[in-house]
């Protein structure tokens, strides 16, 4: 048996599996860049412009903008494996959109100068969370049902809070949202990069699998970034 020749296949086979995933995970990052971009433009142009937010938030229309994400994300985006690629593009941006209308207020409540450092600060914080999911050999599995059922209690505290208008409770349910979406970057992270074993080299379904990875991401960037700006944005 030629060991050397051997040697050299899993050698090359390895490489290109590496790359392989590189260019997955850049798919599934640039869908997200750019379902941001989207969401940070929509946001921006509408929250400084007061006739639409008269248009928009000053009239039952406001009802609308605040729960269509929030239908989107329960009954249309489980299903994007159901739709065309191309189909399943457009309602990750018409999604990235609606959230931006939805949290146009921010420009309302916090100076600028604060929603850009937090923003910044998100990134980071974020940036090494993925890294740290890419490249850690633990497996974050257990870890992740954990930071689920964290999730779980900050929605349900925050529907509470609804009704309460507790200062406190918000508080407490921002700074524990920063380590549950914290920890949540990293899990989705180590997530994706898993699923790429699966479905490597199946067309479509790797692409649309690249986008629904994407959207996980960008809820847990768009959900640390509100959590960060409830405990340290600097109100108008």
């Amino acid at each position: 048996m030629d060991y050397t020749k051997m040697t050299g296949t899993v050698a090359r086979e390895a490489t290109r599996y590496d790359e392989g995933l590189r260019a997955y995970m850049l798919s599934v990052f640039n869908y997200m860049g750019i379902a941001l971009g989207i969401t940070g433009l929509v946001a921006f142009v509408v929250g400084s412009t007061p006739q639409l937010m008269n248009v928009i938030f000053g009239t039952p229309l406001q009802w609308v903008v605040m729960l269509a994400p929030l239908a989107m994300i329960f009954f249309v985006m489980p299903r994007l494996l159901n739709y065309s690629l191309q189909a399943a593009q457009m309602l990750f941006w018409l999604f990235a959109a609606l959230m931006g209308l939805s949290i146009s207020t921010i420009f309302i409540v916090y100076t600028q100068q604060s929603i850009a450092s937090t923003f910044f600060i998100t990134a980071s914080v974020f940036g090494a969370m993925s890294l740290y999911g890419y490249t850690t050999k633990k497996d974050l599995t257990s870890f992740g049902s954990f930071l689920i059922m964290g999730l779980i209690g900050i929605i349900i505290a925050s529907i509470v809070n609804i009704f309460l208008q507790s200062s406190m409770l918000q508080f407490v349910v921002s700074l524990i949202g920063v380590f549950v979406f914290v920890g949540l970057t990293a899990y989705d992270t180590q997530r994706i990069k898993n699923i790429y074993y699966q479905v490597s080299g199946q067309g479509e379904l790797a692409s649309k699998l690249a986008i629904f990875g994407a959207l996980s991401l960008y809820m847990d960037f768009i959900n640390l970034f509100l959590q960060l700006l409830q405990l340290f944005g600097n109100r108008r």
